[in-house]
């Protein structure tokens, strides 16, 4: 399929799946020629207070979250690593650095997300291969949306700019980390969050 003159490969794919991530990267190197850029973006959640956790709802976000970003990396490496270039941009979360009660499961995955790109950024540098995080806040996304009138206006009084992001902007984010304007920036986590984890 092309749109705007871009060849598109839509893939379905469950990022638990180690198999199925290997799979992807074959595929997408199988049918467009190469592999330049990888990023990260499944997530799910799971909210609800510890005490009323089940260790479903805790592996759900863990695996999906966590495990995939290890999952289609760990396919992708090799590639990037041979090549000697490739960018990967890993979307974490504000709740990873300035995680809201009742998101132990979600919080847990989002930190880790942070630690594995800058544990990966220092390992890759060395290729010319560099690896960032963003770290939304509250997105106006279907995931918003669900948010009740009340916890809305709760969470719009947290954020300094006093309204909640849009999905363009954080899709400039990562352009920027994707483009050669952000050469010489690997390992950092960006927060776009209107000034919520000042």
């Amino acid at each position: 399929m092309k749109i705007l003159g871009r060849r598109v490969l839509p893939i379905q794919l469950d990022v638990r799946d180690f198999e199925g991530a290997k799979t992807l990267i074959d595929t997408v190197k199988n049918e467009l020629g190469q592999l330049d850029i990888l990023i990260n973006n499944a997530g799910i959640t799971k909210d609800k207070s510890l005490m009323m956790m089940s260790q479903e709802d805790w592996s759900a976000v863990i695996d999906t979250n966590l495990t995939g970003v290890f999952n289609t990396t760990r396919a992708s490496i090799i590639t990037f690593l041979k090549q000697k270039t490739g960018n990967i941009v890993n979307i974490s979360s504000v709740s990873g650095i300035h995680p809201l009660a009742g998101q132990v499961n979600y919080a847990a995955a989002k930190a880790g997300v942070i630690g594995f790109t800058k544990s990966l950024a220092k390992e890759v540098a060395p290729y010319n291969i560099r690896v960032n995080a963003v770290a939304p806040g509250f997105i106006s996304t279907e995931m918003t949306a669900a948010l009740g009138e009340k916890a809305r206006d709760k969470f719009l009084k947290m954020i300094p700019l006093q309204r909640f992001g849009t999905p363009d902007e954080v899709a400039k984010v990562v352009l920027f980390l994707l483009s050669d304007l952000s050469q010489y920036i690997t390992g950092q986590t960006i927060q776009l969050d209107g000034g919520l984890g000042i």
